[in-house]
């Protein structure tokens, strides 16, 4: 590892296990899920040489990913959080991604006012938005990880509203997101002019109540949605489902 790429205090190195890949995370930091994982499958089937922003990248564990599974032109991950943004720079040399993927230092709600993206110029917009609303959850937490699970600098109606500006007509979104707010996210879709046309439902065991959702959908895209075959975590006996087992044995 070169000078340059050295872990600061509280880092380590976590390995992807997909094709070489490593992430830098902080282990007193707010770090990646199953459901950044999870997003990165339901998305690789985007299109070749697409134009992505993953917004709220984090780590950029997400955009790290789609650089592999999918053959995406380009992919640009806005952070605001300067060091978590500094860390995901940091993943992108430690993998020689620099030709690909880049990061953004900037609040979502900022990047039209600065100049720093174009309106209507990408094909998709992935992203995993902090989850609970201001007020809600346990608000005793540090700063980058109430800033990553709260809606303190940019609210999921922000985040929709930033995606629709991004997309060409035709372009993509992807969420993943908690299902107590799916009603929240279709309706901020339909006032964006992004039709949902696809919604998978995530559950840690089988008869438990879903912990994650999925949604697709489509700028300017005509009324049709479907409900896709659920995702099961976790097997009774704690072990991974065949379904996860295949998304990490593609890993692989």
């Amino acid at each position: 590892m070169t000078e340059e790429l050295e872990l600061k205090e509280n880092e380590r190195i976590d390995d992807l296990q997909y094709k070489g890949l490593k992430v830098i995370q902080n282990n007193k930091g707010f770090c990646f899920g199953i459901d950044s994982v999870i997003l990165s499958d339901f998305a690789k089937n985007i299109k070749d040489n697409s134009r992505v922003v993953d917004l709220g990248t984090g780590s950029g564990v997400i955009g790290l990913l789609l650089c592999k599974k999918t053959k995406l032109k380009e992919i640009i991950g806005i952070e605001i959080q300067k060091d978590v943004a500094n860390m995901a720079k940091r993943s992108i040399r430690l993998n020689n991604l620099e030709n690909m993927f880049q990061i953004v230092n900037e609040n979502i709600n900022d990047i039209f006012v600065q100049g720093i993206l174009n309106k209507n110029q990408y094909d998709v917009v992935v992203m995993n938005p902090p989850y609970k609303e201001v007020g809600t959850g346990k608000q005793n937490e540090d700063e980058v990880k109430l800033i990553s699970r709260h809606e303190i600098k940019a609210k999921l109606s922000d985040f929709i509203a930033t995606a629709s500006n991004l997309l060409k007509d035709k372009g993509e979104v992807y969420i993943v997101h908690k299902p107590e707010r799916t009603i929240d996210i279709m309706q901020k879709m339909r006032e964006n002019k992004i039709e949902p046309k696809e919604m998978k439902i995530v559950y840690p065991y089988k008869n438990i109540e879903a912990s994650l959702i999925l949604i697709k959908g489509v700028k300017g895209g005509k009324k049709f949605f479907k409900i896709m075959e659920p995702l099961y975590i976790y097997e009774n006996n704690g072990e991974y489902t065949e379904q996860i087992k295949q998304i990490y044995n593609e890993n692989n």
